[in-house]
């Protein structure tokens, strides 16, 4: 019997939902335990509809003194983690606690991670990109190739990874230089080619179109001269 009351008591407390953002990430946001401690029992007192608890309150519930919350509120308020709100009900002022720009620091903290760590993908990708060319080149590459390298990224918007493919259909077909790499993307653009997948259909089509007119092509000449796969310049 004392089991199942106790059941009912703690299932009656009811459930708070606590960002993990905010208990992983409080230190980088400047914010020490007992600051944080007192911001989620803030956080719990406005779900269960005390929007504006005493310091003693808090303290009830913390290992902390009244003054010592309150001390921290005005802490709080003036470094912009909380606010206080005035409203009125039925003619009757009141004040209330808010916790909005507490979420509103933490949504933006998400949003420059999430910018920070696609920059950081973004360049990653892109010294790939630099040392993949000279790999396939066998060289450095001269000021100007990295300037068309850049200008297709930044100016056309094409993809490292179809860059790439590109860099590969022009290794296939022995012609190996940035001119006829660009005549790829070029291309690649017009037909709306905007994947690796789509690229790779692309590029074998033309290949078997040109397997099939090869012998053709060898008995109208009586050179042996190796015909290319695909002459993406020709077009």
């Amino acid at each position: 019997m004392n089991q199942q009351l106790s059941w009912t008591t703690w299932l009656a407390e009811g459930h708070v939902s606590v960002p993990v953002i905010l208990l992983k990430h409080y230190p980088s946001f400047n914010l020490n335990e007992e600051e944080c401690m007192l911001l989620l029992h803030l956080h719990t007192f406005i779900e269960k509809g005390n929007a504006f608890p005493t310091p003693e309150e808090l303290s009830n519930r913390m290992t902390i003194t009244a003054t010592k919350c309150f001390s921290i509120i005005q802490k709080l308020i003036t470094r912009g983690f909380l606010t206080i709100e005035e409203t009125s009900v039925d003619g009757v002022r009141q004040e209330n606690y808010s916790l909005f720009p507490l979420w509103k620091t933490i949504m933006d903290k998400l949003e420059t991670d999430q910018r920070q760590t696609k920059l950081e993908d973004t360049l990653q990708s892109q010294t790939d990109l630099y040392t993949i060319f000279e790999q396939e080149f066998g060289r450095p590459l001269s000021p100007l190739e990295c300037e068309t390298l850049a200008m297709w990224i930044d100016q056309d918007h094409q993809s490292t990874e179809l860059i790439k493919s590109a860099l590969r259909e022009a290794v296939i077909s022995n012609k190996l230089n940035f001119r006829y790499i660009d005549r790829i993307l070029f291309e690649w653009k017009k037909q709306r080619i905007t994947t690796v997948d789509q690229a790779r259909k692309q590029g074998e089509k033309f290949r078997q179109t040109t397997a099939t007119s090869k012998p053709e092509q060898m008995q109208e000449t009586a050179k042996t001269k190796k015909v290319p796969f695909y002459n993406w310049l020709e077009q």
